[in-house]
């Protein structure tokens, strides 16, 4: 690959350091299936890129339908549970898209939170009941001796279990810790989700810290995965929990994105390629109210289709909350059409090929696709006995864009980094080094600590001298009394 070629200075100084990120794809909304009213509705009413309400009823449209039905994918039988990130800066309206498809869900979640209100206090009574009469049995037991105590253990097994309280009616977190997680699937329902439209404060929360973050990735790699959670603390023993689903949507400013994107751990894990990642273009400036004409009829069909889905009982074990999802399997067609997809993502990854470089996003781009077939066939027929050909198409188009948005999105997350460091660098050049001039070693030494190695410092110094914020010096040019190979002057607003 040829060096870029310098920024040329301007009569007004050095270049900003600006992030440049190629155009993405159209969104392929036409393959949406039977969420694609709704998400023009949506799109039509807020004027926001129709991405972000694609987004938004892909996922909660996974969290309806996970608990019924797994898929039948090229590699075995998985979840339809997705996550989806989406990338958009402050006033691209993600609330106000979110709102409409949340709708069903919200409502849902406040009439049951109301019944369980009504079912706990019946169950502190029977509660209050059943350990009266075990405490009763215990203290007879420590008195008796021979047969009466052989009676009290027979009282104790008829006593039986101790009541259990009502579940949670939440479907949804907006931030949990992987402890907060298990706790609400253990008291709560066994299909949840993750979602926020801020997505910074999950991603910069507690569960994503340096002490949990590595602990919460593959907690949520597993339950992508559909194993069972298994959960170990000191004082509470262990505990295993099967037959959970998860869907997951955040929605992030580019910045928090970008430095997740960034992070090796979410990428080396394989986290980050388990996600539909988009950053559509901003539409602020164009949103004139007189254009403005969502098909409230669209948005009110959505909310009741979900509402139908989530009233519908999920196939469970009533004593362990486990799910026991049946076989969605694939139409002759439709995984013949999977196959070669599959096989032709797979070729493009080969050295040189143009997915080479994204292999975690590549080499999941066809399970993703017989998800999302899965999500849309559902949602269309909760008791559809196969994918078709038609839906997989579908889910395929879908699948191929989100995979070229990791592509476009992987690329500028690196340039992102390497920028993000280059601008640490050229404000303690000129707000704290005293020197006119700079070498590597100066930046490895004294620099800020992102670049105290080498290769980094070498790589910020030459992106600050591209943009026109360092002039090298010629080789054996006298810098602080000593002749130097390499070395630059610093570009100042009094130059």
């Amino acid at each position: 690959m040829n060096a870029p070629e310098p920024i040329p200075f301007t009569p007004e100084g050095p270049q900003p350091l600006v992030r440049e990120i190629a155009a993405g794809a159209a969104y392929p909304v036409q393959n949406l299936g039977p969420l694609r009213t709704a998400v023009e509705a949506v799109q039509s009413m807020t004027q926001a890129p129709v991405a972000i309400p694609a987004a938004s009823a892909l996922a909660v449209a996974s969290l309806a339908v996970q608990g019924f039905a797994d898929v039948e994918t090229l590699g075995g039988t998985r979840p339809v549970s997705l996550y989806a990130l989406t990338i958009a800066r402050s006033g691209e309206r993600k609330s106000s898209c979110d709102g409409p498809l949340m709708a069903g869900l919200r409502e849902h979640e406040r009439e049951q939170n109301r019944a369980q209100g009504d079912a706990l206090a019946s169950w502190q009574n029977a509660h209050a009941l059943w350990k009266g009469e075990r405490d009763r049995i215990l203290t007879e037991a420590r008195k008796a001796k021979g047969e009466r105590k052989t009676a009290a253990r027979a009282d104790l097994e008829a006593l039986g279990k101790e009541p259990a309280a009502p579940p949670s009616g939440d479907r949804t977190a907006t931030e949990p810790t992987f402890e907060g997680l298990t706790r609400l699937y253990t008291t709560g329902q066994p299909s949840l989700g993750i979602f926020s439209d801020e997505g910074g404060q999950f991603l910069g929360g507690h569960a994503m810290n340096s002490d949990n973050r590595q602990k919460t990735l593959a907690a949520l790699n597993d339950l992508w995965q559909g194993n069972p959670i298994r959960r170990t603390r000191a004082g509470d023993g262990h505990a295993t929990l099967f037959g959970r689903r998860l869907a997951v949507h955040l929605m992030a400013q580019p910045i928090v994105a970008r430095a997740f994107m960034a992070d090796r751990m979410a990428g080396e894990t394989g986290f980050l390629p388990r996600f539909l990642i988009c950053e559509p273009p901003s539409t602020i400036g164009t949103r004139l109210h007189r254009n403005s004409n969502g098909d409230l009829e669209a948005i009110e069909a959505f909310r009741t289709r979900m509402r139908a889905i989530l009233d519908t009982p999920m196939p469970m074990d009533d004593a362990t909350r486990e799910l026991s999802p049946r076989v969605l399997p694939l139409a002759s067609e439709a995984r013949a059409l999977l196959i070669r997809f599959a096989d032709a993502t797979e070729a493009a990854q080969a050295p040189g090929g143009d997915l080479a470089h994204v292999t975690g996003y590549a080499s999941k781009a066809a399970e993703q696709a017989a998800r999302i077939a899965g999500v849309l066939t559902l949602w269309g027929d909760l008791f559809s006995p196969v994918v078709t050909v038609d839906a997989m198409a579908d889910g395929i188009a879908l699948a191929h864009f989100y995979m070229s948005e990791a592509v476009r999105l992987a690329d500028a997350a690196t340039v992102s980094q390497d920028i993000d460091r280059a601008e640490n660098l050229r404000k303690w050049l000129l707000e704290s080094w005293p020197h006119p001039d700079v070498m590597v070693r100066d930046v490895v030494r004294l620099g800020p600590n992102p670049l105290r190695e080498s290769p980094k410092a070498r790589a910020a110094l030459a992106l600050l001298e591209r943009h026109g914020w360092l002039t090298p010096l010629e080789p054996g040019t006298v810098v602080r009394g000593a002749a130097r190979a390499e070395a630059w002057r610093i570009w100042r607003d009094t130059d």
